[in-house]
Order: C-alpha cells, then sequence, then structure tokens
C-alpha cells in the first residue's frame, strides 16, 4: 500500500466479502503485528440483514468476529481487548453466552469493556458491535501459534 504521496504505508487491510461496511472503511486494518477491528455487527453475510432475534443477531455477530480473525489470520487467542457496544443492556447476558463460549477459560480472556449506546443511529435493527484490538505474532515466535 502506498500513500497520497508515494510513501509506503505500514497499515494494510483486513477484508469480509460479504460484511463490507456501507461506509468507506475497511472491516479492519494490520499495522505491524496489531490488529484493530472496525464494528463488527451481526448481519447475515448470507443476506446482508440482520436478524431481528436478539440471541440469532448477537451470535452472528460473535461468528462474523470469527470471519474477522480468520481474514487476519489470527485466533481469539490473539485478542488484547474487546469493546462491545450494546442497544440495550438486556441483551448482556446473551453476550456473555456468547463471550464464554469463545473464552471458556476465565483465566484467559481478554480484556473487554462493554457501552450501551444509541445504534439504532446507524440501522434500527442494530443490536450490538464488537470492536477488537489483537496482537498477531509471527508463526513459532509465540505458544499462541
Amino acid at each position: 500500500m502506498t500513500t497520497a504521496d508515494n510513501r509506503i504505508s505500514p497499515r494494510s487491510r483486513i477484508f469480509l466479502p460479504r460484511l463490507e461496511h456501507a461506509s468507506p472503511i475497511p472491516a479492519g486494518v494490520r499495522i505491524g503485528d496489531m490488529i484493530f477491528s472496525s464494528a463488527i455487527t451481526g448481519k447475515d453475510p448470507a443476506t446482508g440483514r440482520l436478524h431481528l432475534d436478539p440471541h440469532t443477531q448477537i451470535s452472528q455477530a460473535f461468528a462474523n468476529l470469527d470471519s474477522f480473525l480468520d481474514a487476519a489470520g489470527i485466533t481469539v487467542d490473539h485478542i488484547g481487548h474487546m469493546t462491545i457496544f450494546l442497544q440495550d443492556l438486556a441483551d448482556r447476558a446473551i453476550v456473555n453466552q456468547e463471550w464464554e463460549r469463545r473464552f471458556p477459560d476465565p483465566d484467559n480472556r481478554p480484556a473487554r469493556h462493554a457501552i450501551v449506546a444509541p445504534l439504532a443511529d446507524f440501522h434500527e435493527e442494530l443490536r450490538l458491535q464488537l470492536e477488537i484490538i489483537a496482537v498477531a505474532t509471527p508463526r513459532g515466535d509465540s505458544a499462541l501459534d
């Protein structure tokens, strides 16, 4: 990648087919060993729509997170921090079920912050957004690989 003035950019885009943002932003970027996601939602990649059922939409958001991690070449073990934006605090219990499914060991979970925010401003049916920061260690340099 090059910048507008032809310098080589250290940033590379992470692309998710069928889960592109409507705005001109990438699903995420990699700078060196750092991985940053944009908002990951529960949009169904097959239909391009959000499920109205909170359980289904939240489960899909975490499945989309798995797809993002795969596209970035990492796993949940590389996540250092996750921010969860919730439309409704009542959905936190559903989020915790998905959280514990991906991070069953309470001594080996990433840091997490949950925020209640007016997500309906973006899309009326949107229940949550996930954002992560991860560190991708080179293959063979970590017990994670």
